[in-house]
């Protein structure tokens, strides 16, 4: 709901006034440790409340929490378009080295930058070699001929979505410098499997 609010520059309520029901996790994103909201009719908080209690879910002192959450509600936009925007730089073509998916124009994987409107970056996989699982373990594994060539040690932990497809994701602990890295582990990657 918050990367889709920020990316759309509209306010929360605009986009939920059209549910039932909105729940809202604080550790995505927003980064409190842990936490979430649940808003809907009277009824169903009602419910929502007694099956919490029969299933023995409380907590005391959740004031601590409770805190941290407001800090990412009050920083939302402004850390949100920050994930947006380094999502972006590692999809998009770079003036300058590295490049992005869209520059290194790879057999092996491409992106649709029209797709990329919040902090998420689906990218295809062509070819059947590697798969995204493979893909995905060549990105998180750091060889001593990477280490050799590049000088540094990076893993990049992407998941693999689909058959043809993997999933990168962008949060409050990725920095524009990670973003980066990331970029050139893909490039680095995307040669050693052509070659």
């Amino acid at each position: 709901l918050m990367n889709a609010a920020v990316a759309q520059d509209v306010e929360p309520a605009q986009i939920a006034q059209h549910c039932d029901s909105v729940s809202l996790c604080f550790s995505k994103g927003l980064g409190a440790p842990a936490g979430a909201v649940l808003a809907g009719h009277r009824e169903f908080v009602a419910e929502a409340w007694r099956a919490r209690k029969l299933l023995g879910g409380g907590m005391r002192q959740a004031g601590v929490l409770a805190a941290a959450a407001r800090v990412g509600l009050e920083h939302a936009a402004t850390t949100l378009r920050r994930d947006h925007d380094n999502a972006r730089r590692f999809a998009e073509a770079s003036p300058l080295p590295p490049a992005g998916i869209q520059e290194l124009n790879s057999p092996l994987c491409s992106v649709s930058l029209a797709a990329v409107e919040t902090n998420i970056v689906m990218v295809s996989i062509r070819g059947g070699w590697p798969s995204p699982s493979e893909l995905c373990e060549h990105l998180r594994a750091v060889s001593e001929e990477e280490l050799a060539e590049t000088g540094q040690a990076v893993s990049v932990l992407l998941f693999p979505w689909s058959a043809h497809t993997v999933r990168a994701v962008w949060h409050r602990d990725v920095s524009a410098r990670d973003t980066e890295l990331a970029k050139n582990k893909l490039e680095f990657v995307a040669r050693k499997c052509k070659e």
